[in-house]
């Protein structure tokens, strides 16, 4: 894909931008704008695919815009090319999905203007060579999502949601503009290439990997800037979540990658450690919030963020790794943490697709509030059920292969030489695992919860399964989902050139070993046959069926339901979220969100009816947002009193601050 044909395809987004503002309630217009979009974002992954799998000379395009003296530069390498399939292909998805969806919003106005331009936007940062570029597309990114979280702005809470993500976007841009100040140093060479032809002192290179995990991480949502994922999510329209959870976040990891492995050159062994440590914490956290969560939407937002912790270990062990030398063990981790960047964006798109279809046939986003919804939405279920086992990382699917070949890259830490590293992995390694066992208990809770037993509310009763081009998107979803795990050799070898680039090394050729196993090291040290693990899993599967079926008594025998002695079944009376997390609330829930039960038991004789209440916070909330507020309004309160100077004490303040600025730029030349 040359960086032209990439430009062409953004400028065909911002022009559907553009007939969505202009034709936007006009009644076919959401069917005419997906289409297109599907349409660009189809022709955007094939040509960037095919940039990725021929591993071409990088292309680039240099056009007058921006700075007079700067220009803007644009190029498509091989990071760039597979983070933009990743993103065109879920957009693809996202607006076959719209398609149909798209009919159930009541202000299309408000959300078609805007998603080509999100999608557009992410595109132009992905193919920025500059940093100027890189960050005016990075905010016009920031503003178009925000402008569709705030598509039902008439609900305070989405209001409440859209005033957060844009202070913490805001944040977020602001330390990614000192960090490339701090790269571009006195020379102001804000070309990428100028950036790493000259590579900054250890001090500042320090300071820019804190500004990037700032400036990128409360994009991505690590934890403690993830305040905004749990909001801004469930308030956008379902597709629109799905693009911002599923594929947003992945140009904060590419900003990651790209600062950390690309433009700031070797770097320390220490470094790897505050990488692994927030990745470590953000994983496990991340689940912890999402175990407690009876909102779908709010749920699968925290989900994102262990997952996005996830990621960051394997960038992390990448690091390590490379910084000591050992091209092959980095080469594992980065594949490892890339292919979790695929197999993020396929399973969670799929899960908030779902979520949208359960939320357009029920109008219930609260898990205590629907049930029985497989006999009702059975494709949806089905897709649902997929996404739940692979985001699990359940064989064979997507998400075992890449945790996989995480732990496999763990267990390759003993050949480090520092002994922080050492001890540090296995810890890491071991809340990996920990995060793992939580996901899966969130997502049987979820899947259980919300499509069997029998429904809790009369619209869980009377829901019906949603329109064909929402349950195609979603079906196409599951497949790459069993696919990219059965047959994941097919996915490494298309990340090696992203990998060689970066580390200097890549893993061996996966589609030549024979039966189709993957070899994270060598054969000697192990390796997955996911082709084999179906065929036991079906095998087996098949020879109980038939066992029980040739086997076991055909008399149909029909008792009521076990409802613990009461005589008529109630669906109150089934297992609630709350109850299914009520075990893990009471281990963790103390220390890591200030837990507290509340049981109010009427008097006896009392008719009124029992109520139990559970309080959580965000220690997050607490310890840093909730102060810096106070803060902030503290010192507005004050700061207020400057409008009303008289013009010598303004002369004044301006030359003082003249005076202040000219002596830091004289320190810093």
């Amino acid at each position: 894909m040359g960086a032209s044909v990439g430009l062409w395809c953004v400028a065909v987004l911002f022009g559907l931008g553009g007939l969505g503002l202009i034709f936007g309630r006009s009644p076919n217009s959401s069917r005419h704008i997906y289409t297109a979009t599907l349409i660009v974002a189809v022709i955007a992954t094939v040509s960037a695919l095919a940039q990725l799998l021929a591993a071409a000379t990088p292309s680039t395009v240099e056009l007058p815009l921006g700075l007079p003296w700067i220009g803007a530069h644009f190029k498509i390498d091989a990071l760039s090319a597979f983070f933009l399939c990743v993103i065109n292909f879920a957009g693809a998805a996202a607006s076959l999905y719209g398609i149909g969806y798209g009919r159930h919003e009541q202000e299309p106005q408000r959300v078609l203007p805007f998603f080509p331009a999100f999608l557009a936007g992410m595109n132009l940062v992905l193919l920025a060579d500059d940093a100027f570029s890189f960050l005016v597309s990075w905010e016009f990114m920031s503003l178009a999502s925000w402008a569709l979280v705030m598509a039902h702005h008439r609900d305070p809470n989405n209001a409440r949601a859209g005033f957060i993500y844009i202070v913490m976007a805001s944040f977020g841009t602001m330390c990614l503009l000192l960090a490339f100040g701090l790269l571009a140093g006195p020379e102001g060479g804000y070309a990428f290439d100028a950036i790493r032809s000259h590579p900054p002192t250890p001090i500042f290179a320090g300071l820019v990997l804190f500004l990037v995990l700032f400036g990128a991480g409360s994009k991505a949502g690590l934890v403690p800037l993830h305040v905004w994922l749990p909001l801004a999510h469930p308030a956008a329209p379902s597709h629109v979540s799905a693009l911002m959870s599923g594929v947003m976040t992945k140009v904060a990891v590419y900003a990651m990658v790209r600062i950390i492995f690309d433009l700031v050159g070797p770097v320390p062994a220490w470094w790897s450690i505050v990488i692994l440590i927030v990745g470590a914490g953000t994983a496990a956290l991340g689940i912890l919030y999402a175990v407690m969560q009876n909102d779908l939407k709010r749920m699968l937002a925290y989900s994102t963020i262990e997952n996005i912790g996830l990621i960051v270990i394997g960038l992390g062990l990448a690091l390590a790794f490379r910084t000591d030398g050992l091209t092959g063990a980095a080469a594992l981790a980065l594949t490892a943490a890339l292919f979790h960047v695929v197999n993020h964006s396929l399973f969670k798109s799929l899960l908030f697709f779902g979520a949208g279809a359960v939320l357009s046939s029920t109008g219930e986003r609260g898990i205590e509030r629907l049930g029985g919804l497989i006999h009702r939405m059975p494709y949806t279920s089905f897709a649902f059920l997929v996404a739940c086992a692979a985001i699990s990382a359940l064989p064979p699917l997507n998400g075992f292969a890449s945790e996989w070949l995480v732990l496999q890259s763990i267990l390759l830490s003993p050949a480090l030489p520092q002994w922080g590293l050492k001890l540090l992995i296995p810890a890491v390694g071991a809340l990996l695992a920990l995060a793992a066992a939580l996901a899966a208990a969130c997502f049987v809770r979820a899947f259980g919860i919300t499509f069997l037993g029998r429904p809790r509310t009369l619209k869980a009763e009377t829901a019906n399964e949603v329109d064909r081009l929402s349950i195609a998107a979603m079906l196409s979803l599951a497949a790459l989902c069993v696919l990219a795990g059965v047959l994941p050799g097919g996915v490494i070898d298309a990340l090696g050139p992203v990998v060689q680039g970066l580390t200097g090394a890549r893993m061996p050729a996966q589609l030549s070993v024979p039966w189709l196993s993957i070899v994270p090291i060598a054969e000697s040290h192990s390796s997955y046959n996911g082709l084999l693990v179906l065929a036991m899993i079906a095998v087996s599967g098949s020879l109980v069926a038939f066992v029980i079926h040739r086997f076991a008594s055909r008399a149909l025998r029909r008792a009521p339901a076990w409802d613990c002695g009461f005589p008529d079944t109630n669906p109150a009376t089934q297992y609630t979220p709350s109850s299914f997390a009520q075990p893990l609330r009471r281990v963790f829930g103390t220390f890591v969100f200030q837990a507290r039960e509340r049981v109010d038991m009427p008097a006896p004789g009392s008719i009124r009816p029992a109520r139990f209440d559970v309080t959580l916070r965000d220690l997050a909330w607490d310890l840093i947002y909730s102060p810096i507020a106070k803060a902030v309004g503290y010192a507005a309160d004050h700061l207020n009193q400057l409008q009303f100077l008289t013009i010598r004490r303004y002369l004044s303040l301006v030359f003082a601050a003249l005076v202040f600025l000219l002596l830091v730029l004289a320190s810093w030349a």
